[in-house]
């Protein structure tokens, strides 16, 4: 490798195989019919929520989404994730999930 390539390299953006922080998901708007996407970022967007009763630590995290288009219906997005960071429960309020075409 040449030095101009491993200088190219060293200010380059980093690349997008970081998916495992990333959760991403799907929603639709219940006013309007938008399809919005939207992504959590596992490391930063979360919140710690400490049971005291059982010493469990489960992670919070609050997104409220908008569409691009006229509509400016607010989705409400609540999701709980383990200590693992694997989702256990996700509600919704303005809107439904919409689950990825395989």
């Amino acid at each position: 490798m040449s030095f101009f390539q491993r200088l190219t390299a060293l200010f380059s953006p980093a690349p997008a195989h970081v998916s495992r922080y990333i959760y991403s998901l799907s929603v639709r708007c219940s006013r309007c019919g938008e399809t919005i996407a939207a992504t959590v970022d596992l490391r930063n967007d979360l919140s710690a929520d400490y049971d005291e009763a059982t010493g469990a630590t489960t992670y919070l995290c609050r997104k409220v989404l908008m569409g691009r288009q006229r509509c400016f219906q607010q989705i409400e997005v609540m999701l709980r994730f383990d200590a693992a960071h694997k989702l256990l429960e996700r509600e919704i309020t303005g809107g439904e999930f919409v689950e990825p075409e395989s």
